[in-house]
């Protein structure tokens, strides 16, 4: 098999995608699988960092239409995200992999909190690190935090893993007519007003020439084969 083409990544996991077919909270089996591909990524000898979203559990920006303030909302969503990190650490394990939660808020009773030393340190031993409770602070969303994290641990990739094989210029489940990219700029992707990932994290992956890789995490040992140069994905930024 090919050699891998990174040497340390971060993956960007969407909370959506442990919820399963229930579309609501942790989905076992899905969690186990995810788990799975992770650990048989890690064996390649690619450090692995890992950024999961919430919105499996809760979304603060909803909350926050409803009363609730933009802070706390997205405060609750943050706890949300480390919940996340908790269940898939907890199958990492099982799966015999040494694993870590970070969080950059501080629990010290539940898990580690997050600095760059420590991040560092937990992936050159080996350990795949969970990063949860985005970055810390309301208003930035975890595709942002996926970024923002790649660029503080020097990684050379985001990949960001989706419910379709890359990035399209529409929904591709809501039309038939949707073209698929193969690659793009940032600039393109901000310009074009594509959604697999927020403005802020386009222009935040340009200023750092950060590649993002799009691919789904639907198939088995997709993040394996990115790694490789060989799943089907589109590349934005490359």
């Amino acid at each position: 098999m090919s050699e891998p083409i990174y040497r340390r990544v971060v993956v960007k996991l969407s909370g959506e995608a442990l919820a399963g077919p229930e579309g609501f909270g942790i989905h076992q089996p899905v969690v186990d699988r995810i788990a799975a591909d992770l650990v048989a990524a890690a064996k390649t000898g690619v450090e692995l960092a890992v950024v999961v979203g919430g919105g499996n559990i809760f979304r603060g920006v909803e909350v926050s239409s409803r009363g609730v303030s933009r802070p706390t909302g997205d405060t609750m969503g943050m706890l949300a995200t480390v919940m996340n990190c908790l269940a898939i650490e907890a199958a990492v394990e099982r799966a015999g992999h040494p694993v870590r939660t970070l969080s950059a808020l501080e629990m010290p009773e539940v898990c580690e909190f997050f600095t760059r030393a420590r991040a560092l340190k937990h992936l050159g031993l080996g350990r795949i690190v969970m990063l949860g409770a985005g970055t810390g602070n309301p208003f930035f969303t975890t595709d942002t935090t996926a970024v923002l994290r790649a660029a503080e641990l020097d990684a050379q990739a985001v990949l960001k893993a989706t419910n379709v094989d890359g990035v399209y210029s529409a929904d591709p489940k809501r039309d038939p007519n949707a073209k698929r990219y193969e690659t793009l700029t940032h600039q393109e992707a901000i310009e074009r007003e594509l959604k697999v990932m927020d403005g802020t994290a386009f222009a935040l992956a340009r200023e750092n020439r950060m590649p993002i890789i799009v691919f789904s995490i639907r198939e088995s040992g997709g993040i394996e084969a990115v790694l490789r140069g060989k799943g089907h994905a589109t590349v934005v930024g490359g």
